[in-house]
């Protein structure tokens, strides 16, 4: 059986990023910038105040008190068009152009007022409170690295750097496919010998996350006829997912049916718990991921492979997400295959992070599932492992998209 990195790098091998579209930027948060995004203004595009206070000339307010006279105002979205001389200030606000011959600003509650005479009572050196032309970014300079999946403050970014407009990686057109007459789309009347389906759910729910659009294709019946029939709603698509009718039964049928049909299998079986019988291939243009029927199965496959492709797709980074922690519990040998513990997180008292696997670990069982936060590796043949010892693990909190 193939190990779970060869499997990786074999389906990471079938994909190629995305073309770029353009969207407008309000459609554009959770999306992969596809270019560089560069400013297009200078920001702040001239001197302006950091504070509500006085426009004046350093040297006045060396010494205090000092008696100015006011001669302007410069508000922000306005300005005062003449030079200070010595002895003048200017009644500026936040954001407010500096006037010429100005280099401080005086705060306002370090003044008393008198008509026109402003007397300062605390000196500022010269620079003080002025935010500089360009001190956020100027024209022409890179503000957002392409490859970045935008967060709403990059949306807000890109709202100053004034692009209205950003090209972004096209959303991979995922087809899912369940397959089986034992399940049934919740709320469809359920037989004596059937279950509710949850996989096709929970699979789009995370190529929703991840980046992509799902297309939910239904049920296929356990005919052959019948999973042709509707496979075939993931003509352009770019991956076909389907779940269930991978494994070595006689009424495991996607390989036979879609076989039928020009499906080329690249491999098929894992060596990993939870998650063996997975199958990758190819149905015409269309690559093809195969997942177990088992819903916990199905679930890590997508974690470990689903969304590897998605990441190479829209041109992110497609290594796991890795992290290191306590163990909670004892753990046994591991056997040939790679395990992958459904875990909660939690902290002792120093801090540490604890990470605790389940104590049963059953495929079938999503209450369990929803309730971890992590999926505790263990590599094939790991020996024994006691409370306390450091183990890594996949979190499974956080998707594509950030604040």
């Amino acid at each position: 059986m193939l190990s779970v990195a060869d499997a990786r790098t074999r389906i990471l091998a079938a994909f190629t990023p995305l073309a770029a579209e353009t969207v407008s930027l309000p459609e554009s948060y959770g999306r992969v910038l596809a270019e560089d995004l560069t400013a297009r203004v200078t920001q702040p595009p001239m001197d302006v105040s950091a504070m509500d206070g006085y426009a004046a000339r350093a040297a006045d307010v060396a010494t205090v008190p000092a008696v100015l006279r006011r001669i302007g105002e410069a508000p922000a979205g306005g300005a005062y068009d003449g030079t200070l001389a010595a002895g003048e200030c200017v009644r500026i606000f936040t954001g407010g152009p500096v006037p010429a011959g100005a280099d401080t600003i005086v705060l306002q509650e370090n003044t008393s007022v008198d008509g026109d005479r402003v007397t300062v009572t605390e000196s500022v050196a010269a620079g003080k409170h002025i935010r500089r032309a360009g001190l956020d970014f100027r024209a022409g300079t890179v503000a957002i690295a392409a490859g970045r999946a935008l967060t709403a403050r990059d949306v807000g970014l890109a709202a100053a750097l004034n692009r209205p407009w950003v090209a972004v990686r096209r959303r991979p057109r995922v087809a899912i496919l369940a397959n089986g007459d034992e399940v049934v789309m919740p709320g469809d009347p359920i037989g004596p010998n059937q279950i509710v389906s949850s996989n096709a759910l929970a699979l789009a729910g995370l190529v929703e996350a991840w980046g992509g659009a799902a297309v939910n294709l239904g049920i296929a019946p356990d005919s052959i006829e019948g999973l042709q029939t509707m496979a075939a709603g993931a003509r352009g698509a770019d991956l076909l997912v389907t779940t269930g009718g991978a494994s070595v039964g006689d009424r495991d049928l996607v390989r036979h049916a879609l076989g039928a049909k020009g499906l080329e299998i690249d491999f098929w079986q894992i060596a990993m718990r939870p998650g063996k019988p997975l199958m990758f291939g190819r149905l015409g243009d269309t690559p093809v991921l195969g997942l177990p029927g088992n819903p916990v199965s199905s679930f890590v496959c997508a974690v470990l492979f689903l969304r590897a492709a998605l990441a190479r797709m829209l041109g992110l980074p497609t290594s796991l997400p890795e992290a290191r922690a306590r163990l909670g519990c004892d753990l046994r040998a591991n056997d040939h295959r790679a395990d992958f513990l459904r875990a909660a997180l939690s902290h002792n008292a120093d801090g540490d992070a604890i990470v605790t696997p389940f104590p049963v670990q059953d495929s079938s069982m999503m209450s369990i599932l929803a309730r971890a936060d992590a999926l505790v590796l263990r590599e094939p043949k790991a020996p024994a492992a006691r409370q306390g010892d450091m183990t890594a693990y996949i979190p499974l909190s956080g998707a594509l998209q950030s604040i």
